[in-house]
C-alpha cells in the first residue's frame, strides 16, 4: 500500500500535535487549585505538584467534566483521590458522571450518606468499580505528593450525636472541613459547613492564617462567623455559587469579607479560578 505524501505530511502534523499536548501538559512542579464553575454547586480540582489529582465534590450536574477536561491531560484516565463533603446534590451528583468517565483510586467522605437517588447511584458505581472507601474525621491526615489533606472536621463526637444517617437539615454540620497545604500555601475547603460548625471548631481548631478561603454554603447568610474569620484572616475568599433563588452570595457574607480585607472572587461572575503555588508564593492565573 502506497501512502501519499499528503496523507504522511498530515499524520506527521497530527504527532507533532500531539507530543505538544503531551509536552505542555506534563506536571510543573507547582500546585494547581482550581474552583470549577459548575452553577449553583461546589466542584474543587487540585492538581500536585508531580501531576497527581483529586476532586473535592462534583456539583450539581456534569458540568464538572468540562473543568476536569480543561486541566486534565486528555490521557490521564485516573483521579487518585475524590472526597465528597456531604452528600447532597449540589456537591454530589457530579460525581456520578466522574465515576461513570474516570478511574478513581480513593473515595474519601465523613462516612455520613443519605437515602436520595443520586447517593444511592453514587453508593452503587463505586461498589461496581470497587473504589476503595476510606472515612475522615478530625485529625486524619493524608499527604500526597507533597500535599496535605488534615480534616478540621467532623469529629467522631459528632458523628456518634447525629448518627451515620442524618435528615437534610444537619447534613451541612457533618460536612468536611479540609485544610488544604503545600509548603507555606494554605486553603480552607468548607463545604457547607456554616456558623453552627465554626462556633465547635473554632476553640479548639488552632487553624492560624490562611491564603485561601473556600467560602462555605455559596455565601449564605449564616456562612460566616466573624470571631472565625478574625482567626483564619483569609487573603482571598472564593464563592463557589451560580444562579439561585437563596440570595447567595448573602450582602452578610459580602460585607464579613470584605471588612477584613479579604479579596473575593466568585465562580458566577468570574468562571473557573485556578490558583497556582510553587509552596512559597501564590498567585491567581488569568
Amino acid at each position: 500500500m502506497r501512502i501519499s505524501p499528503k496523507h504522511l505530511i498530515g499524520g506527521v502534523l497530527i504527532g507533532l500535535i500531539l507530543l505538544c499536548a503531551s509536552l505542555v501538559s506534563l506536571p510543573d512542579g507547582k500546585l494547581h487549585l482550581v474552583f470549577c464553575d459548575v452553577g449553583q454547586g461546589d466542584a474543587i480540582y487540585v492538581r500536585t505538584p508531580g501531576g497527581e489529582d483529586i476532586l473535592v465534590d462534583g456539583g450539581p450536574n456534569d458540568k464538572v467534566l468540562s473543568c476536569l477536561s480543561n486541566h486534565m491531560p486528555f490521557y490521564d484516565r485516573t483521579i487518585e483521590m475524590i472526597f465528597l463533603s456531604h452528600p447532597q446534590a449540589d456537591h454530589l451528583n457530579g460525581l456520578i458522571s466522574v465515576l461513570e468517565r474516570y478511574n478513581v483510586d480513593y473515595f474519601i467522605s465523613s462516612g455520613i450518606g443519605s437515602g436520595t437517588e443520586g447517593y444511592t447511584k453514587l453508593a452503587s458505581l463505586l461498589k461496581n468499580k470497587n473504589v476503595q472507601q476510606k472515612t475522615e474525621t478530625t485529625g486524619g491526615k493524608i499527604n500526597l505528593d507533597g500535599i496535605v489533606l488534615k480534616t478540621i472536621w467532623p469529629s467522631e463526637e459528632e458523628e456518634k450525636v447525629l448518627g451515620a444517617s442524618t435528615s437534610e437539615s444537619s447534613i451541612n454540620t457533618l460536612s468536611l472541613i479540609l485544610e488544604l497545604s503545600y509548603g507555606q500555601f494554605t486553603a480552607l475547603l468548607t463545604g457547607d459547613a456554616d456558623q453552627t460548625v465554626q462556633k465547635l471548631i473554632s476553640p479548639i481548631s488552632q487553624i492560624g492564617q490562611i491564603s485561601v478561603l473556600k467560602v462555605p454554603h455559596h455565601g449564605s447568610k449564616t456562612a460566616l462567623l466573624e470571631s472565625f474569620l478574625a482567626e483564619i484572616k483569609p487573603q482571598l475568599a472564593v464563592i463557589s455559587v451560580g444562579k439561585n433563588s437563596y440570595g447567595h452570595p448573602s450582602d452578610v457574607a459580602l460585607k464579613q469579607l470584605n471588612d477584613i480585607g479579604a479579596k473575593i472572587l466568585r465562580t458566577d461572575k468570574d468562571g473557573e479560578i485556578e490558583i497556582v503555588s510553587d509552596g512559597k508564593t501564590w498567585e491567581v492565573k488569568n
